[in-house]
């Protein structure tokens, strides 16, 4: 948000006769201050909202083309069909949940860190009556936010190919957004811990965001790989997120069990990364 911007928005504000009493905005602020942080994040956003507009097509489009109806003709003429569907409808969900996911590497890292050291952007609302706490949880709802948008473009593409035949594919949007959550609120919580940005941030995209897309079933069922690797999808919130939206998008069957087992695993680490953010960013901008 420019200071043009908020100068212009205070300004018609003001003319209205509707400002409440500071006590008035300060209580609302310490109540609400979270959503109030997300429409400022929603609202500095649009800068670059066509940019990420073309990346939210583009993505699906490039990924089901050569993925999907590319190397899926090669697996449906070889083996017939990957879980009783064609490769499209196997891998399309599993590139939904797995691509979202990987944004958020962009997203809950360095801009994080800007937010401390570069730019310090977190310390304007912290001089309000906005805490900590809630600058913590309005960084991850804003970025949720365009992984609503993301998700759901992309579950576009996924019913424009004919890749999602259930009724229940619409589920496969809040599965996307939360197995996000549960990669991104501790890798929030992590970026926040740093002081300084070595290779951190490039060794969690070579060795935790890349492997989480390759060996977490995303390609293909996670029982055909090698026992000693399977334990990657078993850790890997992309699996259980990937495994709830195949349910969602073509019926896959599992087990009650291991479907409530998918959903505990992504609300625990969302849960988890969520206080653990809370109690660093409390400690880095102090009360």
């Amino acid at each position: 948000m420019t200071e043009h911007t908020v100068i212009a928005d205070l300004g018609r504000l003001a003319a209205s006769g509707r400002v409440p009493p500071p006590e008035v905005l300060a209580r609302r602020a310490r109540r609400w201050g979270w959503w109030f942080y997300v429409e400022g994040w929603l609202r500095g956003s649009k800068a670059w909202a066509i940019s990420l507009l073309v990346y939210m097509v583009l993505m699906p489009l490039l990924y089901l083309t050569a993925l999907g109806l590319g190397l899926g003709h090669l697996v449906d003429s070889g083996a017939g069909s990957v879980d009783g569907v064609s490769y499209l409808v196997f891998v399309g969900p599993a590139l939904l949940v797995s691509t979202v996911v990987m944004s958020v590497g962009g997203e809950l890292t360095y801009p994080v860190m800007a937010g401390f050291k570069w730019q310090r952007l977190y310390y304007g609302p912290h001089a309000t009556p906005l805490t900590p706490e809630q600058i913590s949880v309005g960084q991850l709802v804003g970025v949720m936010i365009r992984f609503v948008v993301q998700a759901a473009i992309f579950l576009g593409f996924l019913l424009v190919f004919d890749a999602a035949p259930s009724g229940w594919s619409w589920l496969s949007v809040p599965i996307a957004v939360l197995t996000a959550a549960a990669f991104g609120a501790p890798l929030q919580a992590f970026a926040a811990s740093l002081e300084d940005e070595g290779y951190q941030f490039a060794f969690v995209q070579r060795f935790v965001i890349m492997p989480m897309f390759l060996f977490a079933g995303t390609f293909f069922p996670l029982s055909v790989m090698p026992a000693a690797l399977q334990w990657i999808g078993w850790v890997s919130p992309v699996w259980h997120g990937t495994q709830l939206a195949r349910q969602a998008t073509y019926g896959a069957v599992e087990p009650l069990w291991l479907t409530v087992t998918h959903v505990a695993v992504l609300v625990a680490m969302t849960g988890v990364g969520v206080a653990l953010g809370r109690r660093i960013y409390a400690r880095r901008l102090g009360r």
